[in-house]
């Protein structure tokens, strides 16, 4: 995407009225969305995307497309650390999604990414943006940023 693209997109962004029924159902969408995380529950967590999702770890560029992609993210992720739990900071919602600050805590069980298991009990934080489709009433995915690395999984 070119930057003018990205620039213009972002003032669509801005420019966007928030309608109170709408952010009630994306706070709706988001805690279903949480409560399926914590319950890990993968056909609850796909209730709240649209069928063309991206999943995107912002850090290493890696994405999982589509609900295949999605569950395929999920269920490795919750394969490599079955135990994670995020700790809520601080979330933003408004007509173009929502941001969620968290402070993660899990234990590397199984791979993640190119990572194999360490046993280890680690802590890391992330911010997620879920980016809300206005027309399908659901997220399009998942923007990680994550400081947690390879030398963290060591």
């Amino acid at each position: 995407m070119s930057t003018a693209t990205v620039r213009e997109s972002a003032i669509e962004q801005l420019r966007r009225k928030l309608d109170p029924n709408e952010y009630a159902l994306i706070r709706q969408e988001w805690i279903i969305h949480s409560k399926a995380e914590d319950a890990r529950d993968i056909a609850g967590l796909m209730s709240t995307l649209t069928d063309d999702c991206v999943y995107t770890l912002v850090t290493t560029g890696e994405e999982w497309h589509g609900k295949e992609g999605a569950t395929r993210f999920y269920t490795e992720l919750l394969s490599a650390f079955p135990d994670i739990h995020f700790d809520l900071q601080n979330i933003v919602i408004g007509p173009q999604g929502v941001f969620e600050e968290a402070r993660v805590t899990a234990t590397h069980k199984g791979q993640w990414l190119k990572a194999q298991p360490t046993g280890k009990r680690l802590a890391w934080n992330v911010v997620i943006f879920f980016p809300w489709d206005a027309e399908k009433k659901k997220f399009k995915g998942e923007r990680v940023y994550s400081d947690l690395n390879e030398g963290t999984l060591r």
